[in-house]
Order: structure tokens, then C-alpha cells, then sequence
């Protein structure tokens, strides 16, 4: 008997099946065209330790089941399913001075954009799980199967780098891209990559299940004729909502995006009158956004109406059973939409109260659980007729906001690994809203993060509402009147 008969080689563990909910799902019929690709890049002035970084990425993957998961799609069935597999597989592709300056000069047309957003926009538009196989990826993958992180190293200078995760939504929404890198910090910044961890005892984590399987009992209950009624209404005021005027609604199109920044004076005025007529920033974020959009409309008089859609994102892993912890990747969002009525004479404080009153109205009525399998499958027939949507530009809102702001402060740990900025974001440029907001307050500003489909829409005509509501909210902010609550 020959040596290798008698030590037969170790069989590879199989990886774990579980097969996707129904939100899941519809990300993974929206990705291919290019919405739902979540991005993370950090711009650092220290280079970055590549053992360390890798040390990291293998420890978060071991914590996080999710992130060494495979999307497996299976042709006869038409289904989903992610294969979460025993050991981490780290992988990270760099770029060094002269690939990265390659890159950035096939994207030179933009030549007012600072190098990070470049890349960052570069990063939204590498559609690795494209099953047409026309997308730039590098990255190859089986024929079924996708990885959902992808992570890149760029080398921008002899003092700048960008480390960017790239990361399919139905893994990974924006709750789950703020804890991996507040995770990545801890990690690499805390030198915790060199501690002692039982990864023996962490790799037996479960993936846990989508967000359908942990709604509350009751919470989701609709009657049919209720879900029908409910159905006819959303489709048929989908043809009376206002857009911004298409530039462009023919040539392929890709994600780009514009930061709506304010300092910490402004901010904490904008806060304060939130505070004062009892609403979520999400609120006031809106109103500004439809007022822009509205005076944008100058052939039409001032005191017609404009009908507009908002998508408001709820994060609702306190609100699951069981509950989710707040650092529990994957995607576990759910999504509220209301329509407005907007003149160019309505005042920004009345209009967002009344978005705000909407929208929290519709929460306590569980909307955002009783219309998941509603607006899951609108989005999905979305993108199998986009002539549906108006110029078959697949718009299904105008503007999207969290009802929740991202709150982060500069630590100790940003100046150990060097980190000059960082924004999180997500395509939109398949299915979705002309404009997607992903808002933080950081060191007590506002910075905003502003996606949106190009070249539907041009950069200048996206900077021009951007700046248009940077002047509202900041205008509105100094007001001093008494709103009516």
C-alpha cells in the first residue's frame, strides 16, 4: 500500500448552502445592471502593511461568514444561493504607481475631480458579477459563482493610497459597510491582527438568515386584496411623478458621484431645526432635495404642483426577531416610499416636516415590512421592462435617504493608519433614484455622498442641484422662524 493510500488527503470541507430571501434576490437581479455595487475606499497617507491588511481581511472573513461566501447562481432553477465556505480566502489586488496612473488617465475626462473620487467612481462601475461578461473586471470568477468582497490597493503617490472594498449589496448594506470599517480600524490600526483569536471557534458562525425569515410575527400580515390595491397604486403613480430633465437616456451608463459637504456651523443649525419641529435629518435632506429638483422647472409656474418620489432606507436589525447586533453584516434594510406634491413656493421646513410625518406615519403602520415583497417585486419587473419607466431610464424615485445619519468622529485609530477621508456608497445607475444620499456626520459636519446615473444625468446638471440644495438647507438654517409642529 503506497504512503498515499495510507494518508489519504484531507477532503475539502463543502461549503454551506442557504438560499436567498427575497430582498436578496431582487439585489441580485438589479447588480448586473449596475445597481447595488456597495462601495467602501479609504484615502490613507501611510502606506499600508500588506501582511497586516491581509491579516485583517482574514480575521474579519473568519468573524463574518458572509464575506467568504460565494453568490451561486443556479441556471435551471433561476435561483440564488449563497455557498458560505469553511476557510477565508484573502485576496487583495494592488496597483502600483504607474497601473494606478494608467487607470486614472482612461478616466482623465473629468479633470476637476480629485484622484480619490476617480477611483472611488472607478470602483462603482467594475461590475464583477455581470453575467454578460462586457463588464472591465479583472477578476474571474466560476461560472456560477461570484464572490461578494473584492478589495484593491492603489498606490496614488508617494504619500497617498486607497484601499477600497468592493461588496455586493445583498451582503453587505450601508449599515454593514459602516461596521466592517470601523472592524478594519480596530483591526489595523489596533495591531489586533497580531493578538490570539480562537478562529476555530469563530468559523463555526452561521450565516444568518435573510431579512424576510426575521420579521416579527404579525408585523408583515397584508391581506390580498389589500397587497393588490396597494400593487395598482404604486404602478399608477409611477407615471405621474416628475423627473429631472434626462440628458442623455440612450448611451450605457455608469455611477458617478458629487459630495454635498457643509461645516460644522451650518450643520449644527440644520440639526437644531430638526430638533425643533421633531424629525430625522432624513427629513429636511429630502425636502431640500425635491425643492432643488422643483426649481429646476422654470417653464412651468411657481405655484404649480411637481409630484415627487422618495425612498427612505430603514436599518431594522433592532427591530428583528431576534435582534440583530449592529456590527451583523449582510443586508437587512427595508425601504418605505411616499410621494409629494412640491411647489416652487413651498417653504423647506413645512416640506419636511411633511415628508418626515409621511414617512414615520407609514413606519408605524409597518409599511416597511408589510410592502417588502411589494417593492422587491416592482424593482424586479422594473428591470425586466424599463420602458415602463419614463425614457426607459429606470427611475423608480426621485431622491433616496436613510431615516438614520451615520455618526463618526476622528480617533486615535484614523491617525495610526493615516486616514485623510473615506466615503461608503452604492451604485445606482441600473435600477433606482435619480439621486441616492449617503449621509454621515463627521467631526460634526455634514458630508454627504451624492450617486447618481450618468449620462442620464451630466455632472454639471447633478453639481447644480447638489449646490442648489446646499444653498436651501443653509439658507433655511439661519432663518429664525417658529415652525409649526
Amino acid at each position: 500500500m503506497s504512503e498515499s493510500d495510507q494518508n489519504p488527503a484531507p477532503k475539502t470541507p463543502e461549503p454551506k448552502v442557504r438560499p436567498l430571501g427575497g430582498t436578496e434576490y431582487s439585489w441580485c437581479r438589479a447588480v448586473p445592471s449596475g445597481t447595488g455595487i456597495t462601495v467602501l475606499s479609504l484615502l490613507l497617507s501611510n502606506p499600508p502593511h500588506i501582511s497586516l491588511l491581509e491579516a485583517a481581511l482574514f480575521k474579519l472573513q473568519v468573524s463574518h461568514p458572509i464575506l467568504r461566501s460565494n453568490l451561486h447562481f443556479d441556471t435551471p432553477q433561476n435561483t440564488f444561493s449563497f455557498l458560505t465556505h469553511r476557510n477565508p480566502r484573502v485576496k487583495i489586488q494592488s496597483f502600483d504607481l504607474q497601473s494606478t496612473s494608467d487607470i486614472l488617465k482612461t478616466l482623465s475626462g473629468d479633470s476637476d475631480i480629485d484622484s480619490h473620487q476617480l477611483l472611488l467612481e472607478h470602483e462603482l462601475n467594475r461590475n464583477s458579477w455581470n453575467r454578460t461578461g462586457d463588464d472591465d473586471s479583472d477578476e474571474s470568477c466560476a461560472d456560477d459563482d461570484y464572490e461578494v468582497c473584492f478589495v484593491s490597493l492603489y498606490n496614488l503617490s508617494e504619500t497617498r493610497w486607497v484601499v477600497v472594498f468592493r461588496l455586493h449589496t445583498a451582503a453587505c448594506d450601508r449599515a454593514a459597510a459602516v461596521a466592517l470599517l470601523r472592524e478594519l480600524l480596530e483591526l489595523v490600526g489596533g495591531g489586533k491582527t497580531q493578538g490570539e483569536n480562537n478562529e476555530e471557534k469563530l468559523l463555526k458562525v452561521e450565516l444568518s438568515l435573510g431579512i424576510e425569515d426575521l420579521i416579527p410575527s404579525g408585523k408583515a400580515n397584508k391581506p390580498f386584496w389589500v397587497r393588490g390595491v396597494d400593487m395598482l397604486g404604486y404602478s399608477l403613480n409611477s407615471f405621474r411623478l416628475a423627473n429631472l430633465d434626462f440628458v442623455d437616456a440612450n448611451s450605457p451608463r455608469r455611477s458617478q458621484v458629487v459630495r454635498l459637504q457643509m461645516n460644522q456651523a451650518d450643520t449644527d443649525k440644520i440639526l437644531a431645526g430638526c430638533k425643533a419641529i421633531g424629525i430625522k435629518l432624513c427629513g429636511a435632506l429630502a425636502a431640500a432635495g425635491l425643492l432643488a429638483a422643483r426649481s429646476t422647472k422654470a417653464n412651468i409656474p411657481d405655484h404649480q404642483r411637481e409630484r415627487y418620489a422618495v425612498v427612505t432606507l430603514i436599518d431594522c436589525r433592532s427591530i428583528l426577531d431576534p435582534v440583530l447586533s449592529n456590527n451583523h453584516l449582510g443586508f437587512y434594510h427595508s425601504a418605505i416610499l411616499n410621494t409629494h406634491d412640491v411647489t416652487a413656493q413651498d417653504d423647506v421646513w413645512e416640506l419636511a416636516k411633511r415628508s418626515y410625518t409621511a414617512f414615520a406615519n407609514a413606519k408605524n403602520n409597518n409599511k416597511h415590512f408589510t410592502d417588502m415583497n411589494d417593492l422587491n417585486y416592482l424593482m424586479c419587473k422594473a428591470i425586466e421592462n424599463p420602458g415602463l419607466t419614463p425614457s426607459s431610464s429606470l427611475r423608480t424615485a426621485f431622491i433616496s435617504v436613510f431615516e438614520d445619519s451615520v455618526s463618526d468622529e476622528t480617533n486615535k485609530l484614523h491617525g495610526e493608519i493615516g486616514l485623510v477621508d473615506y466615503v461608503g456608497c452604492s451604485s445606482v445607475h441600473g435600477v433606482g433614484p435619480t439621486v441616492a444620499l449617503f449621509d454621515t456626520i463627521r467631526d460634526g459636519c455634514l458630508d454627504c455622498a451624492c450617486v447618481y446615473p450618468a449620462p442620464l444625468h451630466s455632472r454639471e446638471q447633478m453639481q447644480e442641484l447638489i449646490d442648489s440644495m446646499k444653498r436651501i438647507l443653509s439658507d433655511s438654517s439661519f432663518n429664525n422662524v417658529e415652525i409649526n409642529s
